[in-house]
Protein backbone atom coordinates (compact mmCIF):
# COMPACT_ATOMS: atom_id res chain seq x y z
CA UNK A 1 0.00 0.00 0.00
CA UNK A 2 1.70 3.57 -0.94
CA UNK A 3 0.75 6.49 0.93
CA UNK A 4 1.53 9.89 0.48
CA UNK A 5 2.28 11.74 3.70
CA UNK A 6 -1.30 12.99 4.23
CA UNK A 7 -2.81 10.46 3.49
CA UNK A 8 -0.48 8.32 5.98
CA UNK A 9 -0.94 10.92 8.99
CA UNK A 10 -4.41 10.47 8.45
CA UNK A 11 -4.37 6.84 8.62
CA UNK A 12 -2.44 7.11 11.82
CA UNK A 13 -4.55 9.47 13.57
CA UNK A 14 -7.94 7.82 12.48
CA UNK A 15 -6.68 4.30 13.70
CA UNK A 16 -5.15 6.04 17.07
CA UNK A 17 -8.11 7.39 17.90
CA UNK A 18 -10.53 4.53 17.06
CA UNK A 19 -8.32 2.58 19.94
CA UNK A 20 -7.72 5.40 22.23
CA UNK A 21 -9.85 4.20 25.04
CA UNK A 22 -9.08 1.19 24.83
CA UNK A 23 -4.81 1.42 25.09
CA UNK A 24 -5.29 4.23 28.13
CA UNK A 25 -7.67 1.17 29.39
CA UNK A 26 -4.56 -0.75 29.59
CA UNK A 27 -2.12 1.65 30.41
CA UNK A 28 -4.23 2.50 33.40
CA UNK A 29 -4.34 -1.61 34.34
CA UNK A 30 -0.43 -1.32 33.94
CA UNK A 31 0.30 1.98 36.26
CA UNK A 32 -2.09 0.25 39.03
CA UNK A 33 0.97 -2.30 39.56
CA UNK A 34 3.24 -0.58 42.55
CA UNK A 35 6.84 -2.11 40.36
CA UNK A 36 8.88 -0.14 42.79
CA UNK A 37 11.99 -1.17 42.47
CA UNK A 38 13.81 0.25 45.44
CA UNK A 39 11.75 -1.56 47.90
CA UNK A 40 12.43 -4.87 48.64
CA UNK A 41 8.12 -6.01 50.02
CA UNK A 42 7.76 -4.57 45.78
CA UNK A 43 9.73 -7.07 44.16
CA UNK A 44 6.86 -9.29 43.20
CA UNK A 45 5.04 -6.13 42.32
CA UNK A 46 7.63 -5.66 40.13
CA UNK A 47 7.86 -9.19 38.47
CA UNK A 48 4.42 -8.98 38.42
CA UNK A 49 4.41 -5.79 36.25
CA UNK A 50 6.91 -7.63 33.97
CA UNK A 51 4.51 -10.49 33.34
CA UNK A 52 1.74 -8.38 32.87
CA UNK A 53 3.86 -6.12 29.86
CA UNK A 54 5.33 -9.22 28.52
CA UNK A 55 1.66 -10.70 28.19
CA UNK A 56 0.01 -7.33 26.40
CA UNK A 57 3.27 -7.49 24.09
CA UNK A 58 2.35 -10.86 22.75
CA UNK A 59 -0.96 -9.82 22.16
CA UNK A 60 0.05 -6.85 20.52
CA UNK A 61 1.42 -9.00 17.57
CA UNK A 62 5.33 -9.39 18.86
CA UNK A 63 6.42 -13.48 17.66
CA UNK A 64 9.02 -13.57 20.94
CA UNK A 65 8.26 -11.86 24.06
CA UNK A 66 10.93 -13.52 26.82
CA UNK A 67 11.73 -12.13 30.90
CA UNK A 68 15.06 -12.29 31.31
CA UNK A 69 16.03 -12.65 34.88
CA UNK A 70 18.49 -10.73 36.68
CA UNK A 71 20.33 -10.98 40.02
CA UNK A 72 17.53 -8.04 40.59
CA UNK A 73 14.19 -7.50 39.19
CA UNK A 74 13.58 -8.87 35.63
CA UNK A 75 13.60 -7.11 32.30
CA UNK A 76 11.31 -7.89 29.37
CA UNK A 77 12.42 -8.22 25.90
CA UNK A 78 10.44 -8.47 22.75
CA UNK A 79 10.92 -8.90 19.01
CA UNK A 80 8.83 -8.67 15.94
CA UNK A 81 10.60 -9.69 12.36
CA UNK A 82 10.25 -7.52 9.43
CA UNK A 83 10.07 -10.43 7.22
CA UNK A 84 12.57 -8.40 4.88
CA UNK A 85 16.42 -9.54 4.78
CA UNK A 86 17.22 -6.34 4.20
CA UNK A 87 15.23 -4.45 7.33
CA UNK A 88 17.24 -2.74 9.69
CA UNK A 89 16.82 -3.76 13.21
CA UNK A 90 15.77 -0.82 15.55
CA UNK A 91 16.07 -1.62 19.49
CA UNK A 92 13.12 0.37 21.96
CA UNK A 93 14.56 0.97 25.46
CA UNK A 94 12.41 2.23 28.51
CA UNK A 95 12.40 0.72 31.90
CA UNK A 96 8.63 -0.79 34.12
CA UNK A 97 9.95 0.32 37.43
CA UNK A 98 8.50 2.98 38.78
CA UNK A 99 9.89 5.38 41.77
CA UNK A 100 8.60 5.34 44.98
CA UNK A 101 5.01 6.70 45.95
CA UNK A 102 2.30 7.12 48.52
CA UNK A 103 -0.32 9.68 49.84
CA UNK A 104 0.92 11.42 52.16
CA UNK A 105 3.81 12.53 50.00
CA UNK A 106 1.43 15.00 48.85
CA UNK A 107 -0.26 13.14 45.82
CA UNK A 108 -4.20 14.37 45.65
CA UNK A 109 -5.17 11.23 44.53
CA UNK A 110 -4.16 7.26 45.48
CA UNK A 111 -0.45 6.86 43.10
CA UNK A 112 -1.31 3.79 42.36
CA UNK A 113 -5.12 4.37 40.93
CA UNK A 114 -4.92 6.06 37.65
CA UNK A 115 -6.91 9.31 37.66
CA UNK A 116 -7.60 11.29 34.61
CA UNK A 117 -8.32 15.38 35.60
CA UNK A 118 -8.68 17.86 32.17
CA UNK A 119 -6.91 15.48 29.87
CA UNK A 120 -3.94 14.64 32.27
CA UNK A 121 -3.19 11.29 33.68
CA UNK A 122 -2.17 10.85 37.38
CA UNK A 123 -0.19 7.91 38.27
CA UNK A 124 3.16 7.13 39.08
CA UNK A 125 4.51 5.87 35.88
CA UNK A 126 2.37 7.65 33.79
CA UNK A 127 5.10 9.38 32.46
CA UNK A 128 8.46 7.96 33.79
CA UNK A 129 8.16 5.42 32.29
CA UNK A 130 5.68 3.36 31.62
CA UNK A 131 2.99 5.70 29.38
CA UNK A 132 6.10 6.46 27.35
CA UNK A 133 6.77 2.96 26.99
CA UNK A 134 3.70 1.64 26.30
CA UNK A 135 2.81 3.81 23.50
CA UNK A 136 5.18 1.78 20.99
CA UNK A 137 2.44 -1.05 21.83
CA UNK A 138 -0.32 1.37 20.20
CA UNK A 139 2.15 2.79 17.48
CA UNK A 140 3.46 -0.26 15.89
CA UNK A 141 0.07 -1.11 15.20
CA UNK A 142 -1.12 2.50 13.79
CA UNK A 143 2.00 1.87 11.72
CA UNK A 144 0.71 -1.85 10.11
CA UNK A 145 -3.01 -0.35 9.94
CA UNK A 146 -1.21 2.73 7.92
CA UNK A 147 0.65 0.59 5.73
CA UNK A 148 -1.50 -1.89 5.38
CA UNK A 149 1.63 -4.53 6.48
CA UNK A 150 1.76 -7.64 8.01
CA UNK A 151 4.73 -6.92 10.27
CA UNK A 152 6.99 -3.70 10.86
CA UNK A 153 9.03 -2.25 8.26
CA UNK A 154 11.78 -2.65 10.60
CA UNK A 155 12.88 -5.65 13.12
CA UNK A 156 11.77 -4.32 15.82
CA UNK A 157 13.11 -5.48 19.37
CA UNK A 158 12.25 -3.87 22.74
CA UNK A 159 13.85 -3.88 26.12
CA UNK A 160 12.06 -2.96 28.76
CA UNK A 161 14.26 -3.00 32.19
CA UNK A 162 13.01 -3.48 35.61
CA UNK A 163 16.09 -1.79 37.95
CA UNK A 164 16.16 1.99 36.00
CA UNK A 165 14.75 3.58 38.86
CA UNK A 166 17.68 1.67 41.22
CA UNK A 167 20.51 2.98 39.50
CA UNK A 168 20.13 -0.30 36.82
CA UNK A 169 23.31 -2.33 38.83
CA UNK A 170 22.74 -5.42 36.37
CA UNK A 171 21.71 -3.58 33.47
CA UNK A 172 25.49 -3.44 31.96
CA UNK A 173 25.85 -7.44 32.46
CA UNK A 174 22.09 -8.13 31.05
CA UNK A 175 23.52 -6.18 27.57
CA UNK A 176 26.61 -8.16 27.39
CA UNK A 177 24.85 -11.29 28.15
CA UNK A 178 22.66 -11.24 25.42
CA UNK A 179 24.67 -8.68 22.77
CA UNK A 180 23.44 -11.36 19.99
CA UNK A 181 19.80 -11.10 20.69
CA UNK A 182 20.17 -6.93 21.51
CA UNK A 183 22.16 -6.32 18.23
CA UNK A 184 20.84 -3.71 16.36
CA UNK A 185 21.46 -0.54 13.79
CA UNK A 186 19.91 2.19 16.08
CA UNK A 187 18.71 2.27 19.76
CA UNK A 188 15.20 4.26 20.69
CA UNK A 189 15.58 5.51 24.43
CA UNK A 190 11.94 6.11 25.11
CA UNK A 191 12.90 7.84 28.75
CA UNK A 192 12.93 11.30 27.99
CA UNK A 193 11.19 14.23 26.86
CA UNK A 194 10.34 17.69 25.11
CA UNK A 195 10.96 20.99 26.10
CA UNK A 196 7.41 22.27 26.46
CA UNK A 197 4.04 21.16 25.28
CA UNK A 198 4.54 23.88 22.24
CA UNK A 199 7.90 23.37 21.52
CA UNK A 200 8.51 19.63 20.48
CA UNK A 201 12.39 18.72 20.51
CA UNK A 202 14.11 15.31 20.42
CA UNK A 203 17.28 15.26 23.16
CA UNK A 204 20.39 14.61 21.07
CA UNK A 205 22.35 13.07 23.98
CA UNK A 206 22.94 12.44 28.02
CA UNK A 207 25.53 12.84 30.55
CA UNK A 208 27.47 10.30 32.26
CA UNK A 209 28.62 10.29 35.68
CA UNK A 210 31.11 9.16 37.91
CA UNK A 211 30.87 9.57 41.50
CA UNK A 212 32.81 8.76 44.94
CA UNK A 213 33.43 9.20 48.14
CA UNK A 214 36.50 9.94 50.80
CA UNK A 215 37.07 9.34 53.92
CA UNK A 216 39.98 11.37 55.93
CA UNK A 217 41.73 10.08 58.91
CA UNK A 218 43.94 12.64 61.31
CA UNK A 219 44.08 11.56 64.92
CA UNK A 220 42.96 8.27 66.34
CA UNK A 221 40.23 10.04 68.53
CA UNK A 222 39.44 13.41 68.54
CA UNK A 223 41.93 16.11 70.77
CA UNK A 224 41.48 18.75 72.42
CA UNK A 225 42.40 22.12 69.99
CA UNK A 226 44.19 23.90 72.33
CA UNK A 227 46.54 21.25 73.23
CA UNK A 228 47.26 20.04 69.86
CA UNK A 229 45.41 22.24 67.08
CA UNK A 230 47.81 24.12 64.88
CA UNK A 231 50.85 21.49 65.28
CA UNK A 232 48.88 18.09 64.16
CA UNK A 233 46.72 17.73 60.56
CA UNK A 234 43.03 18.39 61.03
CA UNK A 235 41.09 15.84 58.37
CA UNK A 236 38.02 18.91 58.73
CA UNK A 237 40.43 21.26 57.22
CA UNK A 238 41.96 18.99 54.68
CA UNK A 239 38.39 17.92 53.62
CA UNK A 240 37.37 21.73 53.21
CA UNK A 241 40.86 22.42 51.37
CA UNK A 242 39.84 19.33 48.71
CA UNK A 243 36.67 20.91 48.19
CA UNK A 244 38.32 24.92 47.40
CA UNK A 245 40.23 23.01 45.12
CA UNK A 246 38.14 21.47 42.66
CA UNK A 247 37.22 24.67 41.22
CA UNK A 248 39.01 27.85 40.10
CA UNK A 249 37.91 31.17 39.80
CA UNK A 250 36.02 30.62 36.90
CA UNK A 251 34.17 27.83 38.14
CA UNK A 252 36.74 25.41 35.71
CA UNK A 253 36.83 22.35 37.30
CA UNK A 254 40.41 22.37 38.08
CA UNK A 255 41.46 18.53 38.09
CA UNK A 256 44.48 18.45 36.24
CA UNK A 257 43.59 16.34 33.01
CA UNK A 258 39.32 16.79 33.70
CA UNK A 259 38.86 17.97 30.12
CA UNK A 260 41.18 15.99 28.52
CA UNK A 261 38.80 14.47 25.46
CA UNK A 262 35.51 16.40 25.92
CA UNK A 263 33.77 16.76 22.70
CA UNK A 264 33.04 20.82 22.46
CA UNK A 265 29.92 22.58 21.10
CA UNK A 266 30.13 23.50 18.27
CA UNK A 267 28.57 26.98 17.24
CA UNK A 268 25.84 25.31 15.03
CA UNK A 269 24.66 23.44 18.08
CA UNK A 270 25.06 26.41 20.30
CA UNK A 271 22.75 28.51 17.91
CA UNK A 272 20.47 25.45 18.19
CA UNK A 273 20.27 25.92 22.17
CA UNK A 274 19.96 29.37 21.79
CA UNK A 275 16.69 29.07 19.81
CA UNK A 276 15.22 27.78 22.53
CA UNK A 277 12.21 29.35 24.49
CA UNK A 278 14.13 29.35 27.82
CA UNK A 279 13.27 31.45 30.92
CA UNK A 280 15.80 31.66 33.51
CA UNK A 281 14.38 33.12 36.23
CA UNK A 282 11.31 30.22 35.44
CA UNK A 283 14.06 28.12 35.71
CA UNK A 284 15.68 29.61 39.02
CA UNK A 285 12.25 28.86 40.70
CA UNK A 286 12.12 25.69 39.62
CA UNK A 287 15.48 24.98 40.85
CA UNK A 288 14.34 26.62 43.94
CA UNK A 289 17.61 28.56 43.60
CA UNK A 290 18.86 32.23 43.95
CA UNK A 291 21.05 32.74 41.35
CA UNK A 292 22.93 31.14 38.02
CA UNK A 293 26.45 30.02 38.63
CA UNK A 294 28.74 28.10 36.56
CA UNK A 295 31.93 27.60 34.01
CA UNK A 296 32.88 30.84 32.79
CA UNK A 297 31.79 31.24 28.77
CA UNK A 298 28.88 29.45 28.73
CA UNK A 299 24.95 29.92 29.08
CA UNK A 300 22.98 28.06 31.78
CA UNK A 301 21.16 25.62 29.43
CA UNK A 302 25.42 24.58 28.13
CA UNK A 303 26.02 24.24 31.02
CA UNK A 304 23.32 21.90 32.42
CA UNK A 305 23.79 19.86 28.72
CA UNK A 306 27.05 19.68 27.43
CA UNK A 307 29.62 20.96 29.79
CA UNK A 308 31.29 18.19 32.41
CA UNK A 309 30.97 18.97 35.91
CA UNK A 310 32.19 18.40 39.64
CA UNK A 311 29.52 18.90 42.50
CA UNK A 312 30.37 18.00 46.32
CA UNK A 313 27.52 16.11 47.35
CA UNK A 314 28.16 16.16 50.91
CA UNK A 315 30.54 17.18 53.87
CA UNK A 316 30.72 16.15 57.20
CA UNK A 317 33.53 15.85 59.87
CA UNK A 318 33.80 16.45 63.91
CA UNK A 319 31.54 17.79 65.86
CA UNK A 320 28.02 18.97 64.60
CA UNK A 321 25.83 19.04 68.21
CA UNK A 322 24.51 22.10 69.63
CA UNK A 323 27.60 24.92 71.26
CA UNK A 324 30.73 24.37 70.88
CA UNK A 325 33.60 21.67 71.19
CA UNK A 326 36.60 22.66 70.88
CA UNK A 327 38.87 19.68 69.15
CA UNK A 328 40.51 18.78 66.11
CA UNK A 329 38.42 15.96 64.89
CA UNK A 330 39.27 12.49 63.85
CA UNK A 331 37.74 11.81 60.66
CA UNK A 332 36.22 13.92 57.60
CA UNK A 333 33.88 12.84 54.91
CA UNK A 334 33.02 14.08 51.63
CA UNK A 335 31.06 12.91 48.37
CA UNK A 336 31.66 13.84 45.05
CA UNK A 337 29.96 13.16 42.51
CA UNK A 338 31.21 14.21 37.87
CA UNK A 339 29.08 14.65 35.29
CA UNK A 340 30.68 13.81 32.20
CA UNK A 341 30.11 14.52 28.42
CA UNK A 342 30.90 12.99 25.17
CA UNK A 343 34.39 12.74 24.87
CA UNK A 344 34.92 11.98 28.59
CA UNK A 345 36.45 7.95 30.09
CA UNK A 346 34.82 7.73 33.26
CA UNK A 347 37.99 5.01 34.11
CA UNK A 348 40.27 8.11 32.70
CA UNK A 349 38.44 10.20 34.93
CA UNK A 350 38.83 8.15 38.39
CA UNK A 351 42.67 7.95 37.26
CA UNK A 352 42.95 11.75 37.40
CA UNK A 353 40.72 12.26 40.60
CA UNK A 354 42.48 10.19 42.51
CA UNK A 355 45.99 11.66 41.25
CA UNK A 356 44.56 14.89 41.98
CA UNK A 357 43.49 13.73 45.77
CA UNK A 358 47.10 12.17 46.57
CA UNK A 359 48.85 15.46 45.72
CA UNK A 360 46.49 17.44 47.87
CA UNK A 361 46.28 15.51 51.12
CA UNK A 362 49.15 16.23 53.71
CA UNK A 363 51.23 13.49 55.59
CA UNK A 364 49.39 12.81 58.86
CA UNK A 365 46.57 12.72 57.14
CA UNK A 366 45.43 8.62 56.18
CA UNK A 367 42.83 8.90 53.67
CA UNK A 368 40.29 6.23 51.45
CA UNK A 369 38.64 6.66 48.24
CA UNK A 370 35.62 4.40 47.05
CA UNK A 371 34.07 5.07 43.27
CA UNK A 372 30.69 3.64 42.32
CA UNK A 373 29.67 2.15 39.17
CA UNK A 374 30.15 4.78 36.25
CA UNK A 375 27.48 5.70 33.72
CA UNK A 376 29.21 6.29 30.23
CA UNK A 377 27.85 9.43 28.22
CA UNK A 378 26.39 9.32 24.78
CA UNK A 379 25.77 11.28 22.18
CA UNK A 380 23.88 11.80 18.78
CA UNK A 381 25.58 13.57 16.14
CA UNK A 382 22.97 16.65 14.95
CA UNK A 383 23.93 15.07 11.45
CA UNK A 384 22.99 11.78 11.58
CA UNK A 385 20.24 10.14 9.42
CA UNK A 386 18.40 8.51 12.32
CA UNK A 387 18.31 11.51 14.18
CA UNK A 388 16.76 13.26 10.94
CA UNK A 389 14.87 10.49 10.43
CA UNK A 390 13.07 10.92 14.45
CA UNK A 391 12.53 14.32 13.76
CA UNK A 392 10.76 14.34 10.34
CA UNK A 393 8.03 11.41 12.21
CA UNK A 394 7.62 13.64 15.23
CA UNK A 395 7.40 17.28 13.01
CA UNK A 396 4.24 15.23 10.91
CA UNK A 397 2.64 14.46 14.21
CA UNK A 398 3.05 17.79 15.14
CA UNK A 399 1.10 19.09 12.30
CA UNK A 400 4.43 20.01 10.53
CA UNK A 401 5.98 21.89 13.84
CA UNK A 402 9.59 22.60 13.53
CA UNK A 403 11.75 20.35 16.26
CA UNK A 404 14.25 21.46 17.99
CA UNK A 405 17.02 19.37 19.55
CA UNK A 406 18.02 19.87 23.56
CA UNK A 407 20.23 17.34 25.35
CA UNK A 408 19.74 15.88 29.30
CA UNK A 409 21.82 16.90 32.35
CA UNK A 410 21.26 13.70 33.68
CA UNK A 411 22.33 10.47 33.07
CA UNK A 412 21.13 6.87 32.50
CA UNK A 413 22.11 3.63 30.84
CA UNK A 414 21.57 4.32 27.08
CA UNK A 415 24.84 4.74 27.02
CA UNK A 416 25.71 0.86 28.26
CA UNK A 417 23.50 0.20 24.97
CA UNK A 418 25.51 2.16 22.77
CA UNK A 419 28.92 1.03 24.23
CA UNK A 420 28.36 -2.52 24.37
CA UNK A 421 25.71 -3.02 21.19
CA UNK A 422 27.52 -0.32 18.69
CA UNK A 423 24.55 1.47 17.57
CA UNK A 424 23.63 5.04 17.25
CA UNK A 425 21.10 6.44 20.61
CA UNK A 426 18.35 8.01 19.99
CA UNK A 427 15.81 9.91 21.72
CA UNK A 428 12.20 9.75 22.06
CA UNK A 429 10.09 11.12 24.23
CA UNK A 430 6.83 13.11 24.61
CA UNK A 431 7.12 13.86 28.21
CA UNK A 432 7.05 17.18 29.44
CA UNK A 433 8.74 19.24 32.67
CA UNK A 434 5.25 19.68 34.41
CA UNK A 435 4.21 15.54 34.42
CA UNK A 436 6.14 15.62 37.56
CA UNK A 437 8.94 12.57 37.50
CA UNK A 438 9.82 11.16 40.73
CA UNK A 439 7.35 13.90 41.96
CA UNK A 440 3.75 13.88 43.86
CA UNK A 441 1.26 13.79 41.54
CA UNK A 442 3.11 12.52 38.56
CA UNK A 443 0.80 12.48 35.18
CA UNK A 444 1.19 12.41 31.33
CA UNK A 445 -0.42 14.94 28.87
CA UNK A 446 -2.61 12.12 27.29
CA UNK A 447 -2.71 14.55 23.80
CA UNK A 448 1.03 14.62 24.01
CA UNK A 449 0.73 10.61 24.53
CA UNK A 450 -0.80 10.36 21.70
CA UNK A 451 1.51 12.46 20.25
CA UNK A 452 4.14 10.02 20.50
CA UNK A 453 1.67 6.81 19.25
CA UNK A 454 1.59 8.93 16.37
CA UNK A 455 5.60 9.81 16.31
CA UNK A 456 7.05 5.97 16.40
CA UNK A 457 4.36 5.03 14.13
CA UNK A 458 5.82 7.48 11.27
CA UNK A 459 8.90 6.26 12.79
CA UNK A 460 9.05 2.78 11.43
CA UNK A 461 7.99 3.60 8.01
CA UNK A 462 10.95 6.52 7.61
CA UNK A 463 14.07 5.02 9.39
CA UNK A 464 14.45 1.95 7.07
CA UNK A 465 15.85 4.52 4.51
CA UNK A 466 17.70 6.82 6.99
CA UNK A 467 19.51 3.75 8.53
CA UNK A 468 20.19 2.52 4.75
CA UNK A 469 22.02 6.37 4.15
CA UNK A 470 23.86 6.02 7.57
CA UNK A 471 25.53 2.63 6.53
Amino acid sequence: MSETPDNAVHAVRTYIEQHRDAFLGDLAEWLRIPSVSAQPDRAGDVRRSAEWLAAKLTETGFTAVEVWETDGAPAVFAEWPAGDPDAPTVLVYGHHDVQPAAREDGWHTDPFEPTVVDGRMYARGAADDKGQVFFHTLGVRAHLAATGRTAPAVNLKLLIEGEEESGSPHFRELVEAHADRLAADAVIVSDTGMWSETTPTVCTGMRGVADCEIELYGPDQDIHSGSFGGAVPNPATVAGRIVAALHDEHEHVAIPGFYDGVTELTEAERALVAELPFDEAAWLRTAKSHGTLGEAGFTTLERVWARPTAEVNGIGGGYQGPGGKTIVPASAQLKLSFRLVAGQDPAKIELAVRDWLAGLVPAGIRYEIVFGAPTRPCLTPLDHPALKAVAGAMSRAFDGAKVRYTREGGSGPAADLQDVLGAPVLFLGISVPSDGWHAPNEKIELDLLMKGVETTAHLWSDLPAALQTAR
